[in-house]
């Protein structure tokens, strides 16, 4: 009886936070997901919506699929640039710092040698330059891929979760200018797709 009663009071206490949660959300259309059973159907999927002037969407795979680069009309990665930049800005670091420590802070003559002995610094400067590459390689790529990203529209579709176990995806989002719902859905049915859904998103007022 007393657990009962606990639970009548606990759902008269959740009722008004659903209704409040559901009065204040919105929901909002992403766009289209399409499903692919095959590899190779998703790398010529891609090219056809390449080809059509879509430039909103994003293909998604459990492996990485040889050529989809090219068939999706990515331009190269600019990853390369973030370590090089940061690879010699580190190792110009390393060496500044063990100058300014040999010459200015603490200038100690050790055998003989001068304060700026820089052979003795290369080992040290070599490092700096590899740790500054490798910050500049972790955080360009976090950067450019918008990651960490806790949450994304499509989350909310069940057969999304196959993506990383033996399902193909392509996403076309709604404002993509070329974007219509029923043309677009037929379009990636003319591409093969086994399946196509609409998937919404959610926005609290």
């Amino acid at each position: 009886m007393a657990n009962a009663t606990g639970k009548q009071r606990l759902r008269s206490l959740k009722e008004p936070l659903v209704k409040m949660t559901e009065q204040r959300s919105q929901t909002h259309v992403f766009g289209l997901l399409a499903e692919f059973d095959a590899p190779e159907q998703l790398r010529d999927a891609c090219r056809g919506v390449r080809e059509a002037g879509y430039t909103c969407w994003d293909a998604h795979s459990p492996f990485p699929v040889h050529g989809l680069e090219r068939a999706m009309g990515l331009k190269r990665s600019p990853v390369p640039w973030f370590v090089l930049i940061l690879g010699l800005s580190g190792a110009a670091a390393g060496m500044l710092l063990q100058w300014w420590v040999s010459e200015v802070a603490y200038p100690l003559v050790v055998s003989g040698k001068p304060f700026f002995s820089w052979p003795a610094f290369v080992p040290i400067m070599f490092e700096c330059g590899v740790l500054g590459g490798a910050l500049g390689a972790l955080f360009g790529f976090l950067a450019l891929a918008g990651l960490p990203k806790p949450y994304h529209a499509l989350f909310h579709s069940k057969r999304f979760e196959r993506v990383t176990d033996d399902k193909f995806f392509i996403s076309i989002e709604a404002r993509d200018a070329q974007f219509h719902q029923q043309e677009t859905e037929r379009f990636l049915k003319g591409l093969g797709a086994s399946h196509v859904e609409l998937v919404e998103t959610y926005s609290v007022l």
